[in-house]
């Protein structure tokens, strides 16, 4: 599923009632919703995400793709020291191990096609390692979810803090409330407003 131009003039009408998102919505352009070619790759990067900088998640990212074939089949073969010398903590290569078992023969999206976002969290988040945050990546960047408003992320919260004042997590979503159902689009533009 991807946005159309219909659905992302309809996120943006809807986001630019709200005078700072108009602004940000001036400033950054038409920003779309495109899932991932491969949803499976995308899981694993929201892992090696998680906790992490900009820089240093990309770094290690990089270092994965250049090691390892990022497929189920490739993380279960890698070994422990490569996925190490990668920058992958033994924690994060137990988690990346799990989506492996988990997605044996990678991701099809199809299969979320009917699943309310509440029912692909509750899939996600049984595999150890993957929590809300990830699952909401996944929501976003694999399945093209418009409705998500990812508040346990950090980019999102300073963001949230620095262009409406708000540093209260309970605030931040009852505001967000005003962008539904095109939350995701607007995580998008506050992304950008912290990048």
């Amino acid at each position: 599923m991807t946005d159309t131009d219909d659905d992302a003039r309809d996120a943006r009408a809807v986001l630019t009632r709200d005078p700072a998102m108009a602004d940000l919505v001036a400033e950054h352009g038409p920003l779309t919703l495109e899932p991932a070619d491969d949803p499976f790759e995308r899981l694993v990067v929201a892992v090696v995400n998680q906790q992490l900088s900009t820089q240093s998640a990309a770094a290690i990212r990089d270092r994965l793709f250049d090691a390892v074939d990022v497929t189920p089949d490739g993380i279960r073969n890698a070994d422990d020291d490569t996925l190490r010398d990668c920058g992958l903590s033994a924690q994060k290569i137990r988690y990346v191990r799990n989506i492996a078992d988990h997605f044996p023969d990678g991701i099809d999206t199809a299969t979320y096609a009917d699943a309310t976002d509440d029912d692909v969290r509750a899939d996600l988040t049984q595999i150890t390692g993957v929590g809300d945050w990830t699952a909401d990546m996944f929501l976003i960047f694999c399945l093209g979810r418009p409705d998500v408003f990812p508040v346990g992320d950090l980019g999102i919260r300073n963001a949230m803090t620095a262009v409406y004042g708000i540093e209260d997590r309970a605030a931040m979503v009852e505001k967000a409330e005003e962008w539904s159902p095109y939350r995701s689009h607007a995580a998008r533009y506050l992304w950008r407003a912290v990048d």
